[in-house]
């Protein structure tokens, strides 16, 4: 857009124009579960507004304050996340914007683009004319990445792409209106380090519901977000909710299990309160800080963390309250097919149980103190969801008020909770975020 006026260019005769915006923008790639990532996004990220949104997966946003690569690190429902470039620039600029960003490369230049919006041929002839532009200016250069897909995350920081040291990655989305958003991606998910911390952990228990890391940082991050809606206060101010490590939180997981969301909590050096009604969970849970704190190396003073034995539907007698309570009660049994309405209905009546002695215990002996949770859904035969109607109802007599940031409806959503669930299972996660009200 130059002086006011969008600038055009080519790929293949193809017209588009570049959208520039007088604030940083940046590009989030979304997970499997776009509205989760989404909602995680607004929760953190000061002044978040979205530009644009070509495709579900796909936001482009502007944001108050300059975002780290290091950010990616505590987020689980963002993949890749490229930052724009500032200037009057068109995708006709790319090659030499490639060229000037790897002017303090040694050696051969690995890049790779990730684009959306632009046809494989189309994609195809801009690796071709990349590569000619470095090999014009001296520059010896691979690519990494085709037409049909960008490099896998893994290979952005095996090849060192985003530190920008052997190299890098360029975003190209078209949007709509033939306007294009050009930029450089600065973080990528880290798959080894999920991996490892997922099934690489000393005890993990396959006979329940596996919260997966990158959920248990979503809802982390849900909390923030949260607390500071419920209780505002200057220990999370907006450039602590993007440096998870700034905000000093005690959280209390009283179903804890195996512990995936008191590692995640440790990653951050954040306190931990953790308990279980099962004594093989608090073992598991107690070796896998042993281990996680060795692996990250977190020391005690650092982080600190307490695991013990407790019925969550009992009464708590901590010497101090948490600041957040982050969970994942239960899923129920697993389940290899559909179910049909009356065992998901029996389920239901089950789980609301458990959830109402567990609310009223919360509120009775955990006052004031705001709760972000995971609830069990059932997908029917036919597609129908099942989710827990009766306890929603009984909120506001329990002591709580369900809350959540502001998204664009989808079906991975309703008003007030995420539905979290792969295509191949039949009990889903609601995450629910409950602020504490008086009776």
């Amino acid at each position: 857009m130059r002086n006011g006026t969008p600038a055009t260019f080519s790929i293949l005769n193809s017209p588009f124009s570049i959208i520039l915006s007088p604030v940083p923008t940046y590009c989030a790639f979304l997970g499997h579960q776009p509205s989760t990532g989404l909602a995680e996004l607004i929760a953190v990220v000061p002044g978040f507004r979205i530009v644009s949104q070509p495709e579900p997966t796909i936001v482009i946003f502007s944001s108050e304050e300059k975002i780290s690569g290091d950010v990616l690190r505590y987020l689980g429902g963002v993949y890749a996340l490229a930052e724009g470039f500032e200037g009057d620039l068109s995708v006709s600029d790319g090659p030499q914007c490639l060229l000037q960003c790897s002017a303090k490369i040694r050696g051969k230049i690995t890049f790779g683009l990730r684009t959306s919006g632009i046809p494989p041929t189309g994609v195809k002839e801009m690796y071709r004319r990349y590569k000619d532009t470095l090999k014009r200016a001296g520059r010896p250069a691979r690519y990494v990445g085709n037409e049909r897909k960008p490099a896998a995350t893994v290979l952005l920081h095996d090849a060192g792409m985003l530190s920008g040291k052997h190299g890098l990655e360029l975003t190209i989305v078209a949007l709509p209106g033939e306007e294009t958003w050009i930029g450089r991606t600065i973080a990528a998910q880290d798959v080894d380090s999920y991996t490892k911390r997922d099934i690489g952990k000393p005890v993990r228990d396959t006979t329940v519901g596996l919260l997966p890391p990158k959920l248990a940082q979503v809802m982390l991050n849900l909390g923030l977000w949260l607390l500071q809606s419920t209780k505002p206060s200057p220990q999370i101010s907006s450039s602590s909710k993007l440096n998870a490590k700034s905000s000093k939180l005690t959280v209390l997981d009283p179903f804890c299990g195996t512990g995936v969301i008191p590692l995640e909590c440790l990653a951050r050096t954040w306190n931990v309160l953790a308990s279980d009604v099962s004594l093989k969970a608090v073992n598991g849970c107690t070796k896998n800080i042993e281990w996680f704190r060795k692996e990250w190396k977190i020391p005690k003073k650092d982080a600190d963390s307490t695991v013990w034995k407790q019925d969550a539907t009992q009464p708590f007698a901590l010497k101090k309250l948490p600041d957040l309570i982050v969970t994942e009660t239960t899923l129920g049994p697993s389940l290899t097919r559909a179910p049909s309405l009356g065992p998901a209905e029996r389920l239901r009546k089950q789980m609301e149980k458990l959830e109402e002695s567990f609310l009223t215990n919360a509120a009775a002996t955990l006052p004031g103190v705001p709760i972000v949770c995971c609830w069990p859904f059932w997908r029917l035969a036919g597609g129908n969801l099942v989710r827990l109607t009766g306890l929603w109802e009984k909120l506001p007599k329990l002591g709580y008020r369900a809350v959540m940031p502001a998204i664009p409806k989808s079906k991975e959503a309703t008003d007030f909770s995420l539905l979290y669930r792969r295509n191949d299972q039949f009990v889903g996660r609601e995450i629910v975020m409950l602020r504490p009200v008086k009776r």
